[in-house]
């Protein structure tokens, strides 16, 4: 009768062989990359610390965003026919939207163009043609 030990992992640790590495991003459901954010926070200096939920935050806000943007850029496309969404479609998105446009207030967009915008001061007058009596005959006068 033979006793073997268990293999020591890595640093002394007990387990098996090694585990997969699961991502930030994988853990927190989101596509967009936490930990590509997290170094970008913490190279750029912005605090002199930062906690560990911030880079998930961030991220999961730039993907609501990014999301709201192209779908809104995809209908505007799908309203103009076409089936690839260019710059033109996202000017479209954000400027029909109050948030977004309030939110890229200052934002030029290149390519983008500008929102189809006739001063109603500047249009043709309405002439009110139909709407004249019709005429009835004279009658003599009385003398």
């Amino acid at each position: 009768m033979e006793v073997t030990k268990p293999t020591k992992g890595a640093g002394g640790r007990r387990g098996g062989g090694e585990r997969k590495k699961i991502s930030k991003s994988v853990k927190a459901g989101l596509q967009f990359p936490v930990g590509r954010i997290a170094r970008f926070l913490k190279k750029g200096r912005y605090a002199q610390r930062m906690g560990s939920g911030a880079p998930i935050y961030m991220a999961a806000v730039l993907e609501y965003l990014a999301a709201e943007v192209l779908e809104l850029a995809g209908n505007a496309a799908r309203d103009n026919k076409k089936n690839r969404i260019n710059p033109r479609h996202v000017l479209l998105a954000v400027r029909n939207d109050d948030e977004l446009g309030k939110l890229l207030q200052g934002v030029t967009i290149a390519s983008g163009g500008v929102l189809p915008n006739i001063n109603p001061v500047l249009l043709p007058k309405k002439t009110t043609s139909t709407s004249e009596t019709p005429k009835s005959p004279k009658s003599p006068k009385k003398a």
